[in-house]
């Protein structure tokens, strides 16, 4: 009897332990549990001006920042219970399948491959890969004008070879480990024009208006999106409604504008929000 009655015990209490953990936000592993416990950890760039930047002071601030904040809110998460952490490209699936994010913001392109790990809500963002040039060149008009100049984009990316292969086979490619230094380089005249998302250009632009330009033809289309943990639907769809909100109330459009406005990057409309 003293056994039955022991494991009736542990029976409750691991019962009441997956109650708490699970809360009315869901379980504790999904984005609803972690926001009903008050606290998120979302992953962003940090390198990124205008999209995701840490400042030497220590703050951050960009627009993917500014979306992570407003969807956090929705969820009941105020600004100082979110934890931000660093969320390079390589990194960006495994930070979500480990769980020490809950969710990225971090110009995360959906694509196939990547949906096959992780799920996204949205998207919240369409871009398209363009150049970066100096302002003083008027030359560069597009991909089709590289050949002969020397082309920058970081390594392990695919976008520089995409116009060699594509548009202009004489161009020379030049990679470095992150944006900031091709822009350095481009600043420099090392490199004659850096490649990447249009919106991520824009961001270097609006640091250096007086020196810098987006050409301004994107010659790709893509959409940014909000990384989940495979399977959490409850989690996407709520995601789904803040960025919903966010673009219906006008407060995505002026969040787009403080951050790259003053780069002249011309404002694109938003996307529509769709499942997964």
């Amino acid at each position: 009897m003293r056994l039955r009655g022991s494991l009736r015990a542990t029976a409750a209490l691991a019962a009441l332990a997956l109650l708490a953990a699970c809360g009315a936000g869901g379980p504790a592993d999904s984005l609803s549990g972690a926001a009903a416990q008050g606290k998120l950890t979302i992953g962003i760039r940090y390198d990124q001006p205008g999209i995701g930047e840490k400042t030497l002071n220590g703050l951050y601030q960009g627009f993917d920042v500014d979306v992570a904040r407003y969807v956090a809110n929705e969820l009941g998460v105020a600004p100082a219970d979110i934890t931000w952490k660093e969320a390079e490209p390589a990194d960006r699936e495994t930070l979500l399948t480990s769980g020490k994010v809950d969710m990225v913001v971090a110009a995360y392109t959906i694509n196939d491959k990547r949906k096959k790990l992780v799920d996204f809500a949205g998207p919240y963002f369409t871009v398209g890969q363009d150049l970066l040039v100096r302002l003083d060149d008027p030359t560069i008009t597009g991909p089709q004008s590289l050949n002969g100049k020397k082309l920058c984009s970081v390594a392990g990316s695919t976008s520089a070879q995409q116009v060699k292969d594509k548009f202009a086979q004489q161009t020379q490619l030049v990679e470095y480990s992150r944006y900031s230094d091709c822009v350095t380089a481009l600043l420099a005249r090392i490199v004659d024009a850096v490649t990447t998302d249009d919106v991520i250009l824009a961001g270097y632009a609006a640091q250096n208006p007086e020196l810098l330009r987006v050409v301004g033809k994107p010659f790709t289309k893509d959409s940014y999106g909000i990384g989940l943990r495979k399977g959490d639907t409850d989690g996407q769809r709520k995601v789904d409604a803040a960025l919903q909100k966010m673009i219906s109330s006008g407060a995505w459009r002026s969040a787009l504008q403080s951050n790259v406005g003053s780069s002249g990057y011309q404002m694109p409309s938003p996307p529509a929000i769709t499942e997964g």
